[in-house]
């Protein structure tokens, strides 16, 4: 049996105290290797669950464990921050500097790494993700799916334990979805994606969960996923 990387066990949460509960006795287990699509209809909570994880939001009751220990404080989640990659919904807000060689170096030089060392694993995950001539692009000037792309490369560039996915496909053209699917799909990590996108989600994932009145529900897939 693999160990379990997050546990999240009633999980209360609103954005406002008093208002109506956005998470209401939630239970989440993710293990090792596992690839988890989670779905449900706008406002059901998914994006809240992800950032609940990383310590982005506090739940109003409950417990989040990560990597074996629970975890409460800034301190705490500093640390699961740094083995987990989180991509946002929107590649604007994660991609802030001025070429593509310096986002990807942002995450690795914020974790301690010297210049040298930020620069040639930036460079390697960027060769990876087959955006090799990428570097001295200018962020801004991409278009969508290269942005969605050079995101992913960000986070990956930290050599996470876990890949967080908010809406990972989302105006995606044919081309870079299916670019998409084949990077995720060739790396050996713990995967939770978040998406409207059936037939994404059934490339990529094997387990698939439902945010449902507060809750996660089992989903059943019609395809085999990864």
């Amino acid at each position: 049996m693999k160990n379990p990387v997050f546990e999240l066990k009633d999980i209360h949460f609103s954005y406002m105290p008093g208002g109506a509960d956005v998470l209401a006795g939630l239970d989440l287990t993710l293990f090792e290797d596992e690839r988890i699509a989670v779905t449900g209809p706008t406002g059901a909570g998914k994006t809240t669950l992800l950032q609940l994880m990383v310590g982005l939001l506090t739940p109003f009751s409950g417990t989040v464990n990560a990597f074996g220990r629970e975890r409460v404080s800034e301190k705490d989640f500093r640390e699961v921050r740094a083995r987990t990659g989180f991509c946002f919904q929107n590649p604007d807000d994660q991609l802030f500097c001025a070429t593509v060689l310096e986002d990807v170096a942002f995450g690795p030089l914020n974790l301690g790494k010297s210049r040298d060392e930020a620069l040639a694993v930036s460079l390697e995950t960027l060769d990876e993700l087959g955006l090799e001539n990428y570097e001295n692009k200018v962020t801004y000037r991409l278009s969508g799916g290269e942005k969605r792309l050079v995101s992913l490369a960000s986070v990956l560039s930290m050599r996470p334990d876990v890949l967080l996915l908010d809406e990972p496909s989302n105006g995606l053209d044919d081309y870079h979805s299916d670019k998409l699917i084949e990077i995720l799909n060739s790396i050996n990590k713990t995967i939770v994606i978040v998406s409207h996108n059936n037939a994404f989600n059934e490339k990529t994932c094997g387990n698939f969960l439902r945010l449902e009145n507060g809750q996660a529900k089992p989903a059943i897939s019609r395809g085999t996923g990864h």
